[in-house]
């Protein structure tokens, strides 16, 4: 791929990247250095990428994976001044607590899923996009990704209920 080439099947995607990674950040600056790191990988793979059916599915991952090594870079043990006013005057420390270790737990939960069912889930529930255009970006079938969310919800709240029942076993013994 030369560079006007690149020029016209991949900088036009930066704008969505751009979106997509400040939906799984939340920072604009740390976005805005995921898709430049994003667009300068997508650069240096220019000659492999005629063999992707879809340049902008490729993107999306590429995006996504760099997003996902900002956010383990950073502390997920970190609370934000958001979240910290949001809390209640009437939550106790244990309780915080509680909900710190169900977060921790729904996100190690969400990380342990097949890659796919991971995106999908992701793509649809946190960047709410429509199943069309999952299935247009991931080159799957709308059928196909309705599928794999369906599994991977089940699974995730099975997993979770696991979880929970078991964290009550032991409180009780």
């Amino acid at each position: 791929m030369e560079l006007q080439e690149f020029k016209i099947s991949v900088l036009p995607l930066r704008c969505k990247l751009l979106n997509y990674a400040r939906k799984i950040i939340g920072n604009p600056e740390d976005a805005e250095d995921a898709v430049q790191e994003a667009m300068l990988k997508l650069w240096n793979k220019r000659e492999e990428m005629e063999q992707y059916k879809s340049i902008e599915a490729f993107a999306m991952i590429v995006t996504r994976n760099l997003c996902m090594d900002v956010l383990r870079s950073k502390h997920t043990t970190d609370t934000s001044l958001e979240q910290v006013s949001n809390t209640t005057v009437n939550s106790t420390p244990e309780r915080l607590m509680e909900t710190h270790d169900e977060m921790r737990l729904m996100h190690e939960i969400i990380a342990s899923l097949p890659t796919l069912q991971r995106t999908i889930m992701q793509m649809k529930d946190l960047e709410e996009y429509e199943t069309e255009e999952i299935a247009e970006i991931t080159g799957c079938s709308a059928e196909a990704i309705r599928s794999n969310l369906s599994r991977a919800r089940k699974k995730v709240r099975d997993i979770y209920l696991q979880a929970i029942q078991e964290k009550k076993r032991r409180k009780q013994a």
